[in-house]
């Protein structure tokens, strides 16, 4: 028997385990995921009013059921958990599908302001990753800043701009709903440093904005002027000539007699978060200009946007596993065609697959290839893996280990106690927000 360990149970991960059972009529694989709950960034960085794409988690599970795959959660690995190379011992290869757990950094004075949170810490908060706290993010704030003009971008703005009657009905917490609620956040302007043409968010995305019940998005017209695609857009893709289409009926002032304001800023880098009484009072931007080559350069005009709140939104970036190399420029690890490479030579019987081996780039769907391909790799190594000796049941060795992993049953439960949790706050299902709350829920008796 074949047997393959895959860390990580996001799309990343499920997609290698799928192409693993579809292609190796012998193989058994073990999903491992940190948290005990699966799914990744499905769960815990779609959106809760995108239930379209949440709903891949129902294609996710269908791997996850498969009688050749069994999904361990609740197993850390490397720091603080099961050692890397006490992995590979244990199983005859393994593939990390671990993604790019943190954020890029803006660089500027006043980043590590109170108020001031990267995008995916609001993100976590809202989705109930039970690592996040919740820190205020709204409490006291009138006006939010959101610096970035990607999907994630839209996410966060358009989750400061909904009512309780749309987000009632998601899996949010019910913390957060409260708290969200209660917002006194009235103006929110997203901002990017190049062009609209350039901006990274989807024209569905970006259209969302504009149904939001009470709420008015507004474009600066001199930003469209000074962006050259703007005046002649016939040149640009598809995609960005939408873009543009949606962006050009927004132009104008907004009225006063929305709840919410939204506006869509362009050409402005910020330089400095400026504090007022201990917190983050505002953001000071340099205008920028294009360059010609498709970047921008700096005016030495400058202009401050008030917030009590700011999202920085610009980006993610793998974190080194202990026990793994890592590309610190890339924040990827090196690889050949998903073959780990430790000083330029192929480690035997390790993989990455996901943003941990590309970079975070590409949608939802990229995994599915990206996965392919590190599964041909492993495919083709499978004859001189096999011959591996390793324990006939990797499991008895967690466990003598100390490790007690949550399994689908334990998985199974955590969703029976979320229903019931929605339940009786009058909603569908509501999502438990803690790490104590989720094990209490998966060790329950299993009916």
């Amino acid at each position: 028997m074949f047997r393959v360990a895959v860390v990580g149970s996001g799309p990343s991960g499920c997609y290698t385990a799928q192409s693993l059972v579809q292609q190796d009529p012998e193989v058994l694989v073990d999903v491992l995921d940190r948290l005990p709950c699966p799914y990744g960034l499905v769960r815990y960085g779609v959106a809760p009013d995108h239930e379209k794409i949440k709903s891949l988690q129902n294609n996710l599970r269908t791997v996850l059921e498969h009688e050749r795959v069994r999904f361990l959660g609740g197993v850390q690995i490397g720091s603080a958990g099961v050692p890397a190379a006490r992995l590979r011992e244990l199983y005859h290869a393994v593939v990390y599908c671990v993604g790019a757990a943190t954020d890029r950094h803006l660089g500027i004075p006043g980043e590590d302001l109170p108020g001031s949170w990267s995008a995916t810490e609001f993100v976590s908060w809202y989705s109930a990753h039970p690592d996040s706290v919740d820190d205020g993010f709204v409490r006291g704030a009138r006006s939010a800043v959101v610096i970035g003009v990607g999907n994630v971008a839209v996410d966060v703005t358009r989750m400061l701009a909904r009512g309780t009657p749309e987000l009632s009905p998601t899996d949010m917490p019910q913390a957060a709903l409260a708290t969200l609620a209660a917002s006194r956040v009235t103006d929110i302007t997203m901002v990017g440093r190049r062009g609209p043409s350039q901006a990274r968010f989807t024209t569905k995305e970006l259209r969302e904005l504009g149904t939001l019940p009470q709420t008015r998005v507004t474009v600066d017209p001199r930003d469209l002027a000074l962006d050259p695609a703007c005046a002649d857009p016939s040149a640009l893709p598809a995609a960005q000539r939408r873009n543009m289409e949606v962006l050009r009926g927004w132009v104008g002032t907004p009225p006063q007699d929305f709840r919410h304001r939204i506006r869509l800023r362009f050409f402005l880098r910020p330089v400095e978060l400026l504090a007022e009484a201990g917190r983050v009072g505002a953001v000071r931007f340099e205008r920028t200009a294009p360059d010609g080559r498709g970047g921008v350069t700096g005016t030495g005009r400058y202009e401050e946007i008030e917030a009590q709140l700011v999202l920085r939104s610009v980006g993610y970036r793998g974190v080194p596993l202990q026990g793994l190399p890592f590309d610190t420029a890339t924040g990827t690890v090196p690889h050949l065609a998903g073959r780990v490479l430790r000083e330029d030579l192929v480690a035997p019987g390790e993989y990455v697959a996901g943003w941990i081996k590309r970079g975070p780039t590409g949608v939802i769907g990229t995994n599915r290839s990206d996965a392919k391909e590190t599964v041909t790799s492993l495919l083709e190594d499978a004859d001189v893996l096999v011959r591996k000796e390793v324990p006939e049941e990797p499991l008895t060795a967690l466990r003598a280990a100390g490790v007690e992993p949550v399994e689908w049953s334990g998985w199974q439960a955590i969703e029976r106690a979320e229903a019931a949790l929605g339940a009786s706050l009058g909603r569908g299902v509501v999502k438990l927000p803690d790490w104590e709350s989720l094990l209490i829920a998966a060790h329950e008796d299993v009916p």
